[in-house]
């Protein structure tokens, strides 16, 4: 006599444990919801106007592609809250270019691929060149300090182990010259006797600055 044989559920049958929920596509761009995607950035990143626009952008054109948004309206739905924020002082161009110089500058960027970085922000030319000349300003030789950071960061040249140092020269020049730094400053740095001569070279600068 044969028994009856229980039919196995088949795997799609299953309950899926541990699988990655579905995304919800995003929904339709609108002025409201651009506004408050404006103000979310804003308040976990500084940014330029042109810089935001282009976040902005980013989520109309995936509402238009997903919902059939109208991008010539939405782009003036992005003018209206550029304008809006501008009002508020949560943008500001020239506040953000002096503040992003300095604080590229701190992790040892040089002028040129501060200039560079700024420029990839959609900054002009105008508040590019004021912000460099406010680090200027306030450094006497604001490429050999940021020089000199990078390298203590990176431990090049007289940071590196004396007996490693001559055959990574030529790799420790290439790296300051990768960060926008002259050829000359860069030989300078690497082929310093000591860190302590770079600081006293930074800080004769400054003296003659003060003069």
């Amino acid at each position: 006599m044969l028994t009856a044989m229980t039919e196995l559920p088949s795997p799609e049958d299953k309950p899926q444990r541990g699988g990655r929920k579905e995304r919800r596509p995003p929904k339709p761009a609108t002025p409201e919801r651009l506004h408050k995607a404006a103000l979310h950035y804003l308040e976990r990143y500084s940014s330029s106007t042109e810089n935001l626009r282009r976040v902005l952008g980013r989520r109309i054109e995936r509402s238009a592609r997903l919902h059939g948004t109208d991008r010539n309206e939405a782009a003036t739905w992005v003018d209206g809250i550029v304008e809006k924020l501008t009002a508020l002082g949560l943008l500001d161009d020239d506040r953000y270019a002096e503040g992003r110089a300095l604080s590229l500058h701190r992790r040892g960027a040089s002028l040129r691929k501060i200039s560079g970085m700024l420029r990839q922000k959609g900054l002009d030319d105008g508040r590019i060149e004021t912000a460099l000349n406010a680090l200027k300003e306030e450094l006497p030789t604001p490429d050999l300090a940021a020089a000199i950071r990078l390298a203590r960061q990176r431990r090049l040249g007289p940071w590196r182990d004396p007996a490693r140092r001559g055959e990574r020269r030529d790799r420790d020049l290439a790296a300051l010259a990768r960060a926008g730094f002259a050829y000359d400053l860069a030989q300078k740095i690497v082929d310093a006797d000591n860190p302590e001569r770079l600081e006293e070279a930074l800080a004769d600068a400054a003296d003659e600055m003060i003069r």
